[in-house]
């Protein structure tokens, strides 16, 4: 899949991880690319990727699967249908950085953590991580017969979203706990469907520490 993509490289020059965004809906790659600035002084070895998504929106941006309600069932088929093309987009991008698959990490904010979490519980090898904003897990019941891979995860997610409400966050912890996954649900209070200074912050810690063990223990 050809994407238009915004990549900043490594600021130590050598990348030795490879984070890409997946943006919300009626969004674009750039609105994400901006964690980067609050992140890469603290990951100098880290490259970022940030993809539009392949579809416009029928509001303006892009997005990866329909707009539907939370919990609508047609969700997980638009990210089955819409799965094939990511996973090729992603191997493409690693290959770009030299870089093998375990070396990944998928961000996601809102849809975009939709399809991050459909994404690395179904790569040929775990990611390094993954972590979602303001979006949750599809396909619950699917999970156990289609996971092939167990990355650590991390949900933050405003107290007070009322586009994607919080208990879609507990229960898609839960259900990822349930499958044998390591998940950590942060809850913001005072926040909405956005992401604020304190949820970049548990995001880079979680970053940072997922390389670390990765680094440490191997695939």
């Amino acid at each position: 899949m050809t994407l238009n993509t915004l990549r900043r490289p490594a600021a130590s020059g050598k990348a030795e991880w490879l984070v890409v965004f997946l943006h919300g809906y009626g969004s674009a790659g750039a609105a994400l690319m901006s964690f980067a600035d609050f992140w890469q002084s603290s990951m100098p070895n880290v490259a970022f990727a940030a993809p539009d998504g392949p579809a416009p929106a029928k509001d303006g941006g892009f997005q990866w699967i329909g707009k539907r309600p939370a919990g609508d069932p047609r969700l997980y088929d638009d990210a089955v249908e819409a799965a094939p093309a990511l996973h090729a987009f992603l191997d493409a991008e690693l290959a770009r950085s030299n870089l093998g698959p375990e070396r990944l990490a998928l961000v996601g904010f809102s849809q975009g953590t939709v399809m991050a979490l459909h994404l690395g519980l179904r790569r040929a090898v775990a990611p390094a991580a993954v972590l979602g904003f303001s979006g949750g897990l599809v396909g619950a019941g699917r999970l156990a017969g289609e996971v092939t891979s167990k990355p650590p995860v991390m949900l933050v997610h405003g107290e007070q979203d009322a586009l994607a409400p919080l208990y879609g966050m507990m229960a898609s912890v839960k259900a990822l706990s349930e499958a044998g996954i390591v998940c950590q649900g942060v809850p913001i209070p005072g926040l909405g469907h956005e992401v604020n200074a304190d949820a970049l912050i548990y995001g880079a810690r979680f970053l940072l520490s997922a390389f670390a063990f990765r680094e440490k223990h191997g695939a």
